[in-house]
């Protein structure tokens, strides 16, 4: 079964995600679309070259119209962000950007599950509802999944145990306000903040208490430390996207922390973020409603409020 995909934008997250769908063997044709072609056609290049020892793949710089039946579409154009800048402040700017793409990518895959990568990814996956006219079901912002990747990846850390066996999710805007539903946290169906009491093993004398707010200010601070060390992230959110990509191939849900249109959960309305999405072939099967706490419930709002006061300021 052929599994195409097309990657707008050939910088250092464009090309690592063509790589991972390699290496992987996630994708069976990939085109890679940039403004700066040159750069394209290296990075294609580059990894055609490698493709001798992964699966069979074929991987090329093409143009918008290359993008015909592509099965998922890849956009991670934008101006990448700065050290000590944030997310929003980039919105503007990349907005326009991704107006400019939707009107002439669309025409040439309307069929394709398209996923948001650039930021701030909520408010320009809000966006690309809005102009693209695609159905919704379509259309998955990367959201939160990055966020919730370091989540994991710490509490596995923390608790010396393997990510797989730790449940827990980042909610809201890919972004400062993003938050822990807690309540929701589990090791292995046991809730987080009761883990270490369930432990019959000596390690659980090594764990001191797990401090929520610590463990949010390292999610929320991670991005702009790596970049602030080597002046960009790719590997991460690259992974996560091919995971997203591997999830609508799989043809069987998966529930992610992406984001999607809010349509009155929560009492949340007119803003794309991040909760619970089931995915799989042809994009967002459906959406899931955890109970939330009153105090999950206020951030979650409290998130929402800060992006659409982004989006009443921009030119959309």
């Amino acid at each position: 079964m052929s599994k195409k995909v097309t990657i707008i934008g050939a910088g250092s997250v464009g090309a690592t995600i063509a790589y991972t769908l390699a290496v992987t063997g996630t994708a069976t044709e990939v085109v890679m679309i940039d403004i700066n072609e040159p750069k394209s056609l290296g990075e294609a290049l580059d990894i055609r070259q490698g493709v001798a020892f992964c699966s069979p793949m074929s991987i090329y710089a093409g143009s918008y119209e290359d993008a015909k039946d592509s099965d998922i579409v890849i956009l991670t154009s934008g101006i990448a962000r700065k050290p000590g800048q944030t997310r929003l402040e980039l919105a503007q700017i990349n907005v326009d950007i991704t107006r400019s793409i939707a009107s002439q990518i669309v025409k040439h895959a309307p069929n394709a599950v398209y996923i948001i990568v650039s930021n701030p990814v909520d408010i320009l996956t809000y966006l690309f509802h809005q102009v693209s006219g695609l159905p919704e079901h379509q259309i998955i912002g990367s959201g939160t999944i990055l966020d919730t990747a370091r989540l994991r990846a710490r509490l596995a850390e923390y608790f010396s145990i393997s990510q797989q066996n730790v449940h827990a999710h980042v909610f809201g805007e890919h972004g400062d306000s993003s938050f822990v539903p807690w309540s929701l946290a589990n090791i292995s169906n046991i809730p987080i903040d009761e883990y270490t009491a369930h432990l019959t093993s000596s390690k659980k004398e090594f764990f001191p208490p797990l401090v929520h707010s610590e463990v949010e200010d390292y999610i929320r601070k991670s991005g702009g430390k790596i970049i602030e060390r080597k002046g960009a992230t790719f590997y991460a959110v690259s992974i996560s996207v091919c995971h997203i990509c591997k999830c609508i191939f799989a043809g069987v849900d998966t529930t992610l922390s992406v984001s999607t249109p809010m349509h009155g959960e929560y009492g949340i309305d007119g803003v794309c973020l991040s909760t619970l999405a089931n995915v799989g072939r042809g994009g967002v099967t459906g959406r899931l409603t955890p109970p939330l706490t009153d105090g999950e419930i206020a951030l979650l709002r409290k998130s929402a409020d800060s992006l659409k006061a982004v989006i009443s300021n921009l030119n959309i």
